[in-house]
């Protein structure tokens, strides 16, 4: 196994719905494929979604009105659910991102404070 296949790391508890919501709100809609896709792409391999946790992240998104779906053809002219973020979904976004770079911050004083 590569030091990149070791390297691979779950999603932090809570973290799922922001970066989907993120991945969306930067590409437009897309399918699940195409999101896992993305997201693997942008952490370089580190982050590797399967269908068992993005799944149920997107029926979370859209039972919350974030997100909406709909489904059309791909490219390869194959049915698919493409996903995009609702205005509500956009607002979670913000205040998600505000949360979320406050608890980062506070991880960070707390990892490096001198005891």
């Amino acid at each position: 196994m590569s030091k990149r296949g070791k390297d691979r790391t779950q999603v932090l508890q809570g973290t799922l719905d922001l970066i989907v919501l993120r991945a969306l709100a930067t590409m437009g809609p897309q399918h699940a494929y195409g999101i896992a896709t993305r997201l693997r792409q942008v952490s370089e391999d580190l982050l590797d979604l399967n269908q068992g946790t993005l799944y149920p992240a997107l029926v979370r998104l859209e039972q919350q009105g974030w997100i909406k779906g709909t489904w059309r053809r791909t490219e390869n002219n194959r049915e698919a659910k493409y996903y995009a973020v609702t205005a509500a979904g956009q607002k979670a976004l913000a205040q998600e991102t505000v949360r979320w770079r406050r608890l980062a911050g506070i991880i960070e004083k707390l990892l490096w404070e001198d005891s």
